[in-house]
């Protein structure tokens, strides 16, 4: 049974809306104000929210804005109760995450066909991300045992080797095998990382309602880039390459975990597809409402068709058999500057250098 739950502090408005709803079928449950409504969200777990806005406490603005915050609630439908009509009040609420709007009085009816409105989206979100998933597990199971096979027979192989033979080597003969094992270990866990990014950000991509309330969080620009620039350049051995001009800290409406791995995907392929003693030049600054990330290396550079097989439409397995990997962070990149509302672009010559432009809106 469809479970909603009604906040509304006037007593009387708020169990005349809930025996409406009981004698339509479904299990409801009420709070008299913002606090109770919190809790009992988290702990009752509806279907739906009807929320007033004008409440003792807190109002409904921040009774939203903390379900949004929690991962258990985020994705609750949202449908507040107000007497204003002030278009600044809609938006406010809009961009926090709320689905709809109520304005008082309102009739039966109109209540009725808003609730079975959202529900009816909702699961036809719930469909269309689980379909993608359906689509991408199966994309998965196909390519991942591929992939992981290089670094696992490249553990298995020197694990084996120093078993039978550890009364025989020498200690450097040791540690250059347990090198070998540690970045082969270092690969693969990366990779396992990098599609666990991979699913949680289609899946993130079907649900706007999951969208908005991670787009309501912000990260400052200029640590994660210096920070993941220097790691990259020291993990490389190469900090005398790395060039740096990051004008201004700007802040950017995205998590900081993503934010970072856009950052960390794209300055380790600039590393690693150039060689010492040429320059990875890293720049940042604003463009209009835009925050522009530009990252050059001067390595073997990308052809047109490398370049536009980092297109949306390409295949997920197709990734993993042509690019060996590689091609995923990029992906992952993309990926992520699309989903914030941003884009990232890559121009190239074969040989010569290779710029990706990454361009996300500020706050």
């Amino acid at each position: 049974m469809t479970k909603i739950l009604v906040i509304e502090d006037h007593e009387h408005l708020r169990n005349d809306l809930l025996e409406v709803l009981r004698f339509e079928g479904f299990e409801v449950a009420g709070a008299e104000d913002g606090l109770v409504g919190v809790a009992a969200a988290r702990s009752y777990r509806p279907d739906l929210i009807v929320c007033d806005i004008m409440m003792p406490g807190i109002l409904g603005y921040e009774v939203l804005e903390q379900l949004r915050q929690d991962i258990k609630t985020s994705t609750i439908p949202f449908i507040f109760l107000t007497a204003k009509t002030d278009r600044t009040d809609m938006r406010h609420g809009m961009g926090l995450g709320a689905d709809d709007y109520l304005t008082k009085p309102f009739m039966t009816a109109e209540l009725l066909d808003t609730i079975r409105a959202r529900l009816d989206k909702r699961d036809k979100l719930n469909q269309m991300a689980q379909g993608k998933l359906k689509d991408l597990s199966e994309n998965i199971i196909t390519a991942l045992p591929h992939e992981l096979r290089t670094p696992l027979n490249t553990i298995l192989g020197f694990s084996d080797m120093l078993m039978l033979e550890s009364t025989r080597l020498k200690p450097n003969q040791v540690t250059e095998w347990a090198q070998h094992i540690n970045e082969a270990a270092t690969r693969l866990y990366r990779l396992v990382e990098n599609y666990l990014t991979y699913v949680r950000v289609e899946v993130m991509s079907q649900d706007s309602t999951r969208l908005t309330a991670v787009k309501n969080k912000h990260v400052d620009v200029e640590s994660v880039v210096q920070y993941q620039a220097m790691h990259k350049a020291q993990q490389f051995k190469r900090p005398d390459d790395l060039q740096m001009d990051i004008q201004g800290n700007y802040s950017l409406l995205l998590p900081e975990q993503d934010f970072s791995k856009i950052v960390d995907e794209l300055v380790e392929n600039a590393f690693k597809f150039s060689v010492e003693g040429t320059p990875v030049e890293i720049k940042g600054f604003v463009q209009d409402t835009q925050y522009v990330l530009t990252i050059t290396d001067h390595g073997r550079g990308m052809t047109q068709d490398q370049i536009d097989a980092i297109g949306p439409h390409m295949q997920f397995d197709r990734w993993l058999y042509e690019h060996q990997g590689n091609g995923l962070g990029l992906a992952i990149a993309r990926r992520l500057a699309e989903v914030y509302g941003g884009e990232l672009k890559v121009a190239s010559d074969p040989e010569k250098w290779t710029t990706i432009t990454v361009r996300l809106p500020i706050e």
